[in-house]
């Protein structure tokens, strides 16, 4: 076949305007060499999911899809999120293989290279596993490798360690993630779900090109909750447990009250075992509740049946 869309690039985009243009001419010359590695007529294609800017972010994208058919931008109604900002780029992607990849260029596009290569040998699924992520803030790098421990540690499939979003996806692995149904979505756990044959690529992060993160503490920790609760139903059987044995020992402890008194007489009841055990009692059931509700929540959200985003214009489709 030629003059097909062998590959595409997702590039979830907020308020990004200075990093466009760098990322564009990178990223071109690093396409044009992948593309060589293939069938003569094969092409690629940009498709920039422009999250809700409020800058010039817009602008800057129409006028260079005006001057490069291959650039294709989707406009959200308003900021949904990173998560559904790519999975409305795999929605719009028509390549025989898929890259998501952030226009920071902290995910060096080189490394795509090394993607289709092995793409092309047989795998279809090629993750970017960052070996070297001393650009990354301290807090960031503690925090991240101790999710990951924990993900893998209670979720039912567990992902690769420091691979982000950033890897290569072909066709059928694309169309099988499509199909995915859920609302709270953590794309990595969903990559990882499909299975296919994997092919991992190492690559050191690169500092920031321009502009700043979009990522707060708050929206990671979120991130966080989103991947565990939609990945593995353990907090919920762990409270089972949890409640057995509370209720094991409490059943322990009546039979030996019951015991001395009948042994040894009515002792006057301490006011600060009580205290202790209704405290105790009640921060554990505080707590149990407050993981039940995390699940409730995303249930309600996925029995609204809401879109993951809505498209407010559409460029170079």
């Amino acid at each position: 076949m030629t003059d097909r869309i062998a590959l595409s690039l997702i590039v979830p985009v907020l308020n990004e305007e200075a990093a466009i243009g760098l990322f564009l001419d990178e990223s071109g010359v690093v396409l044009d060499q992948a593309l060589a590695l293939l069938d003569d007529g094969a092409t690629a294609e940009w498709i920039f999911v422009n999250d809700g800017s409020t800058d010039a972010t817009e602008v800057v994208l129409r006028a260079r899809a005006k001057a490069d058919s291959r650039i294709k931008v989707i406009n959200l109604s308003r900021n949904f999120g990173k998560e559904p900002a790519l999975a409305a780029g795999l929605d719009h992607a028509s390549g025989d293989a898929v890259i998501p990849i952030d226009v920071d260029l902290q995910d060096p596009p080189e490394v795509i290279i090394d993607m289709v290569s092995a793409w092309r040998d047989g795998a279809q699924v090629v993750n970017a596993r960052r070996v070297d992520r001393s650009t990354d803030s301290l807090s960031k790098r503690v925090s991240s490798s101790w999710f990951y421990k924990l993900y893998n540690r209670v979720a039912d499939q567990p992902i690769p360690e420091n691979v982000g979003d950033f890897r290569l996806m072909d066709r059928q692995a694309v169309d099988v993630v499509r199909q995915l149904p859920e609302q709270s979505r953590f794309n990595k756990g969903l990559f990882s779900w499909v299975g296919f044959k994997v092919v991992t690529v190492d690559y050191e992060r690169a500092a920031r090109s321009a502009g700043t993160s979009k990522w707060r503490a708050w929206k990671l920790w979120n991130l966080a909750l989103d991947g565990i609760t939609a990945s593995t139903t353990m907090p919920l059987r762990i409270w089972t447990y949890v409640g057995a044995v509370i209720a094991t020992i409490a059943f322990l402890y009546a039979l030996f009250v019951i015991i001395y008194t009948v042994v040894f007489g009515a002792d006057t009841p301490g006011f600060a075992s009580i205290i202790v055990a209704i405290l105790g009692l009640g921060g554990l059931q505080l707590l149990s509740l407050g993981i039940m509700g995390e699940y409730v929540g995303r249930i309600a959200t996925e029995v609204r049946g809401r879109p993951l985003y809505v498209v407010a214009s559409k460029v170079g489709f």
